[in-house]
């Protein structure tokens, strides 16, 4: 399901403009008209934009910006303003905006800044992701994958596995796992290294991830990716 825009607009007749021509060119658009029925929708809705305008009745679209930020932060926003409000947009810059269209403007412009907001958020969001095969780490939700299976990952796991993931085919060290995952000095009684890496291999084993986990005799382990390139 596309995830819609969120449109914050006062003035019915542009809401319903821009509505309607978002619309015709695919997008799914929400619409509300004050900064409060937008932190309400946001509660419940995950859309991929927002569109505020800055001079909203209740709380100005400066200060709906300042809370997105804190709740949000990933959410990107395109800020509309009057055509002489600097200090409207000084304002909504600083308080996180991410673009900002002056009125009046082009339908063509607003498209284009919508477009280059949403590739930057699809940019960024695939940062947090790694894949390799059918095996999927999601950085920022901290959740594993293989195809549709779940892997269910300690908080440990997941980070042992993520740092093989992001150091294929690279021969490992016990000292050096436990040192990156742990973070404190290699205690030589410990086989804390050996037992994650038992319980990471059954665990995609289980999931029927063709990646595997190598030991390498006399240093420690490599990840050995399912396909080519990582």
């Amino acid at each position: 399901m596309t995830r819609p825009i969120l449109l914050v607009e006062d003035e019915v007749a542009m809401a319903t403009l821009l509505r309607q021509g978002l619309e015709e060119e695919g997008y799914v658009v929400e619409w509300v008209l004050t900064g409060e029925e937008a932190l309400a929708r946001l509660e419940h809705l995950n859309p991929a934009l927002l569109v505020l305008d800055v001079r909203l009745p209740g709380i100005d679209g400066v200060e709906v910006c300042r809370q997105v930020r804190q709740r949000w932060p990933d959410l990107p926003v395109l800020m509309l303003t009057a055509l002489d409000g600097v200090d409207d947009r000084v304002r909504g810059l600083r308080a996180g905006a991410d673009d900002y269209l002056a009125k009046p403007f082009a339908f063509e412009e607003l498209l284009a800044r919508i477009d280059a907001l949403l590739r930057r958020s699809q940019r960024q969001a695939t940062r947090y992701l790694l894949r390799d095969g059918p095996l999927l780490l999601d950085l920022k939700a901290r959740t594993a994958t293989c195809g549709t299976q779940p892997l269910s990952l300690s908080p440990r796991e997941f980070d042992l596995l993520a740092y093989l993931v992001q150091h294929p085919r690279q021969a490992l060290s016990r000292l050096q796992l436990y040192r990156e995952i742990w973070g404190h000095n290699f205690d030589h009684g410990t086989n804390l290294v050996e037992v994650y890496i038992s319980y990471l291999r059954r665990k995609l084993q289980k999931a029927g991830c063709p990646s595997r986990i190598a030991t390498v005799w006399g240093i420690g382990y490599r990840y050995e990716p399912a396909e080519e390139p990582l």
